[in-house]
C-alpha cells in the first residue's frame, strides 16, 4: 500500500516554531562553537574592531549562546543586549553570569522583530549565515535591526556577505551510478538496469550539503552576488541572482555545481579586511558547502566554458527555505534549467 505525500504550504507561525525549535537542543551549538574557523574568525573580527565596540552600545541578533556578546565585552563594549528567540537564551544566561558580565549583557528572549530596546545601538553583531548563505533567511531579521535599532553610521559585523558558484565532478556519485554494473560480477544478479533509477535518486533537485574536496572542484570559481549589509534591503534579499562564467581547468565529467559564501568584517586599523570563507579551497567549516547536481554528467575538456544565470528566492512552501535556479549553458550543448530546494525541516511539514 502507497499514497502520495503532498506537500503543503506551512502557516508562518508555524513555520517560525519549527525553525526556533531546531535551536533549542545542544547540537547544532555544540557544532557551531567547535567550528574553528567561524567562532574564531568572529572573535578575531570583534577583537580587531575594539576602537569601533570600546564604550559602544552593541546589538548581538540571534544571539543563541551568547558567545559574541561575551566576545564584544572583551573588546570593550559598555552594553550588550543579546537578542535570542528561542529557550536557548536561558543558557546564554547562566554563561553570561559564570563568565561574571551581567552588569554589561542583557539577555533578552524573544525576535528582534518584537522586543523593545531601552536605546539605540552603535554596533550590531550577528551570526545570521544559513546553508547557501540564505537558508533560515536570518538576514532578514538583521536588516530589520539595522533599519530600527542602528543609529547612523553604526558599525554591522560582518558587513557584506558574497556568493560564488563553480562547476564539480562528484566522483562519489560516479562510483554509485557504477556500483550497479558490478553486481552481477559479485552476485550472478545482472542488476545494471538500476543505474537510471539510482541517477534519478541521487541526482535530484535537493540542495545537497557537503564538503567537496578541492580535487573535484574544475575551475576557478566565479562570483554571481555581493550582499552590502549597510543598504541590501528584505526586496532585494526576495531575488538575489547574478551571471556567472567558468572555464574548466580540464579533462573531466561536470555532474554538480557547488556553491558557497564569504562574509567580510571592516578592519579599520589592518590593511585587509577579515573574511570568513567557506570556500572549498580553505578549511572546511559546518556550513560545507551546497551541491546541485545536474541530471546527467556533461563532459568537458580545458577551456570548455560553463556559463548561465543563478537565482536564490525563498520557498513558496516555506519563507525560511531557500531554492536556488540555475540556467546554465556547458560548452556546445544546449542551455539547461534546474531548480533545486533544501528538503523540510521536518515531516510535519508535509501531510
Amino acid at each position: 500500500m502507497s499514497h502520495v505525500v503532498k506537500k503543503r504550504k506551512l502557516d508562518k507561525t508555524r513555520q517560525e516554531r519549527l525553525y526556533f525549535d531546531s535551536y533549542t537542543d545542544v547540537t547544532i551549538h555544540e557544532e557551531m562553537i567547535a567550528d574553528h574557523v567561524r567562532t574564531n574568525t568572529y572573535r578575531m573580527a570583534i577583537l580587531r574592531n575594539s576602537e569601533s565596540i570600546r564604550g559602544k552600545v552593541v546589538l548581538d541578533v540571534g544571539a543563541g549562546t551568547g558567545v559574541l556578546s561575551i566576545f564584544c565585552v572583551q573588546a570593550g563594549a559598555k552594553k550588550v543586549y543579546a537578542v535570542e528567540a528561542c529557550s536557548i537564551a536561558e543558557q546564554a544566561v547562566k554563561i553570561v553570569k559564570q563568565n561574571n558580565m551581567e552588569d554589561r549583557i542583557e539577555v533578552i528572549r524573544g525576535t528582534v522583530e518584537t522586543v523593545d530596546l531601552p536605546e539605540m545601538v552603535e554596533v550590531i553583531v550577528s551570526e545570521w549565515m544559513g546553508y547557501a548563505l540564505l537558508h533560515e533567511s536570518m538576514l532578514n531579521s538583521v536588516l530589520y535591526a539595522r533599519d530600527k535599532w542602528l543609529k547612523p553610521g553604526g558599525v554591522i559585523l560582518p558587513s557584506k556577505a558574497e556568493l560564488y558558484i563553480a562547476p564539480i565532478s562528484d566522483p562519489v556519485v560516479e562510483d554509485r551510478l557504477h556500483f550497479w554494473y558490478t553486481v552481477k560480477d559479485q552476485y550472478g544478479v545482472d542488476m545494471s538496469c538500476m543505474s537510471d533509477f539510482a541517477g534519478r535518486c541521487i541526482m535530484n533537485s535537493d540542495i545537497t550539503v557537503n564538503s567537496v574536496t578541492v580535487e573535484d572542484v574544475l575551475s576557478h570559481p566565479a562570483r554571481f552576488a555581493e550582499l552590502d549589509l549597510h543598504s541590501v534591503t528584505t526586496e532585494q534579499l526576495r531575488s538575489v541572482k547574478g551571471d556567472f562564467r567558468c572555464e574548466s581547468f580540464g579533462s573531466a565529467a561536470v555532474n554538480a555545481f557547488c556553491v558557497y559564501f564569504t562574509v567580510t568584517f571592516p578592519c579599520p586599523d589592518k590593511p585587509q579586511p577579515l573574511v570568513l570563507s567557506t570556500s572549498p579551497f580553505k578549511p572546511e567549516t559546518h556550513w560545507k558547502q551546497a551541491v546541485l547536481y545536474l541530471d546527467a554528467p556533461v563532459d568537458v575538456v580545458q577551456d570548455t566554458a560553463v556559463t548561465g544565470e543563478i537565482s536564490m528566492f525563498p520557498s513558496e512552501e516555506s519563507a525560511r527555505h531557500i531554492c536556488i535556479h540555475v540556467d546554465y549553458t556547458i560548452g556546445e550543448h544546449k542551455r539547461q534549467s534546474k531548480t533545486f530546494s533544501i528538503p523540510d525541516w521536518s515531516s510535519e511539514a508535509q501531510s
